[in-house]
């Protein structure tokens, strides 16, 4: 018997491919809509499920699918088709609409639609058993209703150690969620340490985020003990309405254990 495993699409048993990841909305007059394109990326016709979950951002794990919650976009929308058929190659559009019921106050409302095959295909655990795969991907989809913003600001830092990782905490005050982007340089007693840019990445309304930070050189040194100075600038919007916050955090690096410093 075949027990079922959920991959997502980033994995080389992928079937499907969706475009766009993420879909920004603003509602006229209590109502939004849009398109998703879902394609088949395999070489045989697949038929496919198109449903909608709540999901979140959450400060350490990243993304969450949730129970319903305030924000949740799903008793508000509808799409259509709900099963399509695929054949290789092809790409098929799939519309949704959002209706807001009047009585409902301003704010933002969320939900990732997903698309997975109707049939499963098979692989093998690490154990060398079958295993029946069955691929998901989701677009996220963010609908406004009233005038609504972000507002992203720079919170604290940390040292991932086991990592080589810098980390920023990164708190939305505002009602609207955001794609970030940035730039950041370190320093020590005024001397450039390391240097990144941050890739872009989700942070909902109302909440915060733990941001792990590339270094532009992969191959580097742990960071020594002592005081830095990480500063930066977050930058989010389209090139048209390109907006950035600045930032500058204390960050203090405690002595390390022997235990720790040999390994």
């Amino acid at each position: 018997m075949l027990s079922a495993a959920l991959l997502w699409a980033g994995s080389a048993q992928a079937q499907l491919g969706i475009s766009p990841m993420i879909v920004e909305v603003q509602a006229n007059r209590g109502q939004a809509q849009g398109t998703i394109n879902i394609s088949n990326t395999s070489n045989a016709e697949l038929r496919a499920r198109v449903y909608v979950e709540p999901f979140t951002y959450s400060r350490d794990r990243g993304f969450e699918v949730i129970p319903s919650n305030p924000s949740d976009l799903s008793p508000y929308l509808q799409f259509s088709p709900r099963e399509l058929t695929i054949p290789p190659g092809v790409t098929r559009r799939v519309r949704f609409i959002a209706r807001f019921v009047p009585s409902l106050g301003n704010g933002e409302y969320r939900a990732v639609v997903f698309a997975e095959p109707l049939t499963e295909t098979t692989g093998s655990n690490g154990s060398g058993n079958n295993v029946g795969i069955i691929t998901r991907i989701g677009a996220t989809v963010y609908v406004r209703n009233g005038e609504l913003s972000p507002q992203p600001v720079a919170e604290s830092a940390s040292y991932n150690v086991e990592r080589n990782q810098l980390q920023l905490l990164v708190r939305n005050a505002g009602q609207a969620s955001v794609q970030l982007t940035g730039s950041w340089t370190l320093k020590k007693e005024g001397s450039t340490v390391r240097t990144g840019n941050l890739e872009q990445i989700s942070l909902v309304a109302q909440s915060e985020r733990n941001l792990g930070l590339s270094n532009s050189s992969p191959e580097q040194a742990l960071l020594q003990p002592g005081s830095y100075e990480l500063a930066g600038n977050l930058t989010w919007g389209g090139s048209d309405s390109k907006k950035a916050v600045p930032f500058n955090v204390t960050l203090t690096i405690p002595a390390r254990s022997s235990a720790s410093s040999n390994r």
